[in-house]
């Protein structure tokens, strides 16, 4: 009897292994990816003018600093700009000092480098103001204003569409039907069809400014959120190009 229960055990055991077996039997899947790109004209502007003044005398750094942005939103309210699209941050005060070696009395740290006397250079204040113009046919006259005002430096330019949220959903809405067209186009060759689809992972969605013609940076192409450092030239022609909305899926799709 305890033979045969035994016997009896070990055949329950192996048809339960062999359920498992095929249960676990893999589906045949194809994985695609699919992108969709759309171009639009931008239809607003955002900028960033930085003021950083140093000066011994904090009041004097200050001011300076202010008298410039001071120029900027007074610009600001010239090209009807409205108060909610300008904004500025709070003042940063940070102490700057310089190191001066004098060769009559070197000094050395504890690892023998030679360091200077730490002297006192002034105090650095910044602000920074930023504005959203949303009439782009005032953009090349508005910038070029901005460069009189002589900032330390333009922390931003970059051109938008207000339409970015309802532009990703149609690019992705694309980028899925490309993905099953690119799976059917793959497996007609082998005489399968394709099925629902079993995953779908996003990609990233970015969006960036090409210019067609811009002299504001060196190789005349101006991505998403560039730092344009200040010159004395004005801007002396300008297209505001388009933006590129962009959507990437990758699908699992089950092979019939």
């Amino acid at each position: 009897i305890l033979l045969l229960a035994l016997s009896l055990f070990g055949m329950a055991t192996y048809a339960h292994g062999q359920i498992i077996a095929a249960g676990s039997l893999e589906i045949p899947t194809i994985v695609v990816t699919g992108k969709a790109e759309i171009a639009v004209e931008p239809d607003y502007a955002l900028i960033s003018v930085h003021f950083s003044k140093t000066d011994k005398n904090l009041q004097a750094a200050q001011k300076a600093s202010e008298d410039g942005v001071a120029k900027v939103l007074e610009l600001s309210r010239r090209y009807s700009i409205p108060p909610s699209d300008v904004s500025t941050d709070a003042i940063s005060v940070s102490m700057k000092y310089l190191s001066v070696r004098d060769p009559n009395k070197r000094i050395f740290d504890d690892r023998d480098n030679e360091i200077g006397v730490r002297t006192f250079d002034g105090y650095e204040v910044s602000r920074t103001v930023s504005l959203k113009l949303s009439d782009l046919s005032k953009f090349q006259a508005l910038f070029n204003e901005i460069l009189k005002t002589e900032p330390s430096e333009i922390d931003r330019v970059s051109f938008e569409t207000s339409r970015l949220r309802e532009l990703k959903d149609k690019a992705r809405d694309m980028a899925m039907v490309a993905a099953r067209e690119k799976a059917v186009a793959m497996t007609r060759a082998i005489s399968q069809t394709v099925g629902k689809a079993l995953k779908i992972t996003e990609g990233s969605n970015e969006s960036s400014y090409l210019s067609t013609n811009s002299s504001m940076v060196s190789n005349n192409t101006v991505r998403a959120e560039p730092t344009v450092h200040v010159t004395t030239q004005s801007l002396t022609s300008f297209s505001p190009g388009t933006v590129k909305v962009e959507a990437t899926v990758t699908v699992i799709f089950k092979l019939d």
